[in-house]
């Protein structure tokens, strides 16, 4: 299973919000660039990030240091935040971008993400973000109205090579994930499933082998918090 080191960029720093509330901010030491050297060094392969900006904006705005961060580290950078385009999609994929996270521009139109899909074979992920079985979209802001599951089975068909499945209500709070609720949304999808939010501790990421369909697994705050180190993170990482 995969570990995704998570880095969420704010004024071009390392944060990290509670519940993805914006008023509830954590800023880190470490520049994005050497947050990912950190990974990097330690043996990790893959990377999750998250432009805050871009999410609050809509326009690429920390595009710079995701290419030098994709430039100079050997990682699978996943990248998501207000990607609202199929421009937008372009300028990461020519950065060497793996995959693209869409999240609410998916959720409130059905027809980009198709589209986007078409054009960037196995490059789209999908960013389901649930609060209370309904999804949330601009920065957790609104709620849809649509269920996360009726969501996934009209879009299951699309060719999204990846689904990120976030508890808002887990997300931030280091009281492990909502295995339930992934576990449901792992048997629907047709694609593999990333676990995010709520990771607490060594034996969250071995409950997540344990389910079906799941792909990997997302760390954020346990790690800048030193709950989990890092030289126990990566052995679980395959």
């Amino acid at each position: 299973m995969k570990i995704f080191p998570a880095i969420d960029i704010k004024d071009k720093k390392c944060v990290r919000l509670l519940k993805g509330d914006f008023d509830k901010k954590t800023e880190y030491k470490m520049s994005p660039v050497e947050q990912a050297s950190k990974y990097r060094d330690h043996g990790f392969k893959n990377l999750h990030i998250v432009d805050l900006d871009g999410a609050l904006t809509g326009e690429t705005v920390n595009l710079d240091i995701i290419k030098d961060i994709v430039g100079k580290f050997d990682l699978e950078v996943e990248i998501g935040g207000g990607i609202r385009k199929l421009d937008s999609i372009q300028k990461y994929v020519d950065v060497g971008v793996e995959k693209v996270i869409l999240g609410s521009a998916a959720i409130k139109d059905k027809k980009f993400l198709k589209e986007a899909c078409q054009k960037f074979p196995d490059k789209i992920a999908l960013g389901l973000d649930a609060k209370d079985g309904y999804l949330s979209v601009s920065g957790w802001k609104e709620n849809s109205n649509q269920l996360t599951l009726d969501y996934l089975n009209e879009v299951n068909d699309y060719g999204v090579s990846r689904l990120i499945y976030t508890d808002i209500n887990k997300d931030g709070m280091k009281q492990s994930p909502n295995f339930y609720e992934t576990s449901k949304i792992a048997a629907k999808s047709n694609c593999p499933v990333i676990i995010s939010g709520g990771v607490s501790s060594i034996d969250d990421i071995k409950k997540a082998k344990s389910l079906k369909n799941i792909e990997g697994i997302i760390v954020g705050k346990a790690i800048y918090d030193g709950d989990i180190k890092l030289e126990e993170l990566v052995k679980e990482d395959a």
